[in-house]
């Protein structure tokens, strides 16, 4: 009887051993966790279905489409282009010159990313930019826009921009409407009319920053203040100040990664 005892003991413990062995067994392994990522090289706009995208002849002066006439890979690049100025932008009224899909990644099945993110953009770039003498706005142009908001409003935004003296840098850094750098180049001008990579490092926890590197050297470096950790929205494209009168801007093999760090 003592004997019968020992041997269902035995078995039970075997039994709790081997569930436990099972339960550790199929725990997650949080450091093989894939990374989620957004990849277009604008081969067809359904890489952009459920997402806003501008309307064709914005404000009658901007239009954009899939074309075939300067191509980084594949057969189709993200074309947008303007045909004249707009009037002049007030307080309640934004005439900035847009043409773009609006990559809402909230409404994606798993919704906004966590950065940090790193995101790379190939950009062909044809457009003047001039220095304003009259005491407006100088010319610039947008590459990139980002934000946390999840709304339509974008109180607050990160961009990726191209300035009158021709030097790629980061805008609305540390926060919102300030122009403030670790570091940012003022001798390596942005080359027109070929293609450049753009890569962006966006960092939204505490104590975060931003770089952008143009053709793998480092333009601009900024603190971030005041974001919440979720990339939602991003635009590319056609965004620029509605004194310009013409240009174009073509982008190719776009991606966007999610990362533990730089």
């Amino acid at each position: 009887m003592k004997e019968m005892v020992k041997i269902n003991i035995l078995i039970f413990l075997v039994g709790i051993f081997s569930i436990s062995c099972e339960k550790e067994a199929t725990k997650p392994d949080l450091n093989n966790v894939k990374k989620r990522e957004f990849i277009s090289s604008f081969e067809t706009v359904d890489d952009f279905a459920n997402f806003y995208i501008t309307p064709q002849g914005h404000k009658g002066t901007t239009y954009h489409e899939l074309s075939d006439s300067i191509v980084y890979s594949g057969t189709y690049s993200h074309k947008a282009w303007i045909t004249g100025p707009n009037s002049p932008s007030t307080l309640l009224i934004n005439n900035n010159h847009r043409g773009y899909p609006t990559i809402q990644l909230q409404n994606t099945l798993k919704g906004t990313f966590t950065t940090p993110c790193y995101i790379t953009l190939w950009v062909w770039l044809d457009m003047e930019l001039q220095e304003n003498t009259s005491g407006g706005d100088d010319d610039w142009f947008s590459f990139a826009t980002f934000t946390d908001a999840e709304t339509d409003n974008w109180d607050r935004t990160v961009l990726v921009n191209l300035n009158h003296r021709g030097f790629v840098h980061l805008g609305h850094v540390p926060n919102q409407g300030e122009q403030s750098y670790i570091f940012q180049t003022t001798n390596l001008i942005f080359p027109q009319k070929e293609w450049v990579k753009l890569k962006i490092y966006l960092d939204f926890r505490d104590n975060g920053y931003a770089k952008v590197w143009q053709n793998g050297q480092l333009v601009s470096y900024a603190n971030l203040h005041n974001i919440d950790n979720k990339l939602s929205q991003i635009h590319f494209g056609m965004y620029a100040p509605p004194q310009i009168a013409n240009g174009v801007i073509y982008n190719d093999e776009l991606k966007i990664t999610e990362v533990d760090g730089e």
